[in-house]
């Protein structure tokens, strides 16, 4: 596993790269372009962007300066292994570059971004492997809108992503959003899921219930301080989106996660 941190900005300019072996990068911070053969996609926080061995790639931050990710790497012969053990799945080449931020994912990836921030290199074999897993059995499955999206729409979104990212803890509206991109509502909305894969509210709850999970799993802080401070103003609302989104109660999940 590499903690990559980006500090890239529009003043930069992108220079190919290549991937040696198969690569899933979970985003936690930032925004950037990535451009493979399987296509050009914006990652946001919660995204994967997914590599192919031998593929060669782009990774442009024309749109915001600097990201970080943690960035699993695996060899051909080993994705093999997943691979057979996956229902369904057959191939070994990714058919997309990146998956969008998915309710499955988000367990494992607040569980990834907890072991980072107390420094639990010990965990991260397991962790790789799950991620593997799921982000192989994801992408199979996954249903990709046609067509890529525009540089200029990629630029609206990726702006308005790193302002929720400012400001998840206070409410953020769909109008608002639209206004500092010079848009409709609509088109906005349409614009965002389509560069996203989710809406920008959907976004919103990802990114305070992500980081709620991670606090709570490094944090001894009441359950509803992390609630308020994440952005929910009703402890009973966040205790029910914890739960259908990680699979468990905010309580539950502590105990089982740090034990």
């Amino acid at each position: 596993m590499l903690d990559v941190v980006c500090t890239a900005g529009a003043a930069d300019r992108p220079f190919e790269e290549e991937h040696r072996g198969f690569c899933i990068a979970a985003v936690t911070a930032g925004t950037f372009r990535y451009r493979a053969r399987q296509g050009t996609a914006m990652l946001a926080p919660g995204a994967l962007l997914l590599g192919n061995p031998g593929t060669c790639y782009e990774c442009g931050h024309e749109h915001g300066a600097g990201d970080r990710c943690l960035s699993f790497h695996f060899g051909p012969a080993y994705v093999e292994q997943i691979v057979a053990d996956v229902p369904g799945v057959k191939t070994l080449a990714f058919g997309t570059p990146r998956l969008p931020p998915l309710p499955a994912l988000a367990p494992l990836l607040a569980e990834a971004e907890a072991a980072r921030e107390t420094a639990d290199t010990d965990a991260f074999e397991e962790l790789g492997l799950r991620i593997a897993g799921a982000a192989v059995a994801a992408a199979s499955s996954a249903v990709h809108a046609a067509g890529s999206p525009s540089r200029r729409d990629q630029k609206r979104v990726a702006e308005a992503v790193r302002r929720i990212e400012l400001d998840a803890e206070r409410p953020v509206s769909l109008a608002e959003l639209a206004n500092e991109t010079a848009t409709s509502p609509y088109h906005f909305l349409r614009t965002f899921r389509h560069v996203a894969g989710m809406t920008p509210y959907q976004f919103l709850l990802k990114t305070r219930l992500h980081r709620a999970a991670v606090r709570l799993r490094r944090s001894d802080e009441t359950i509803s301080a992390i609630a308020f401070e994440a952005g929910f103003n009703d402890l009973s609302t966040f205790n029910r989106r914890f739960r259908r989104v990680m699979g468990e109660a905010p309580g539950a999940y502590r105990v089982r996660r740090r034990g």
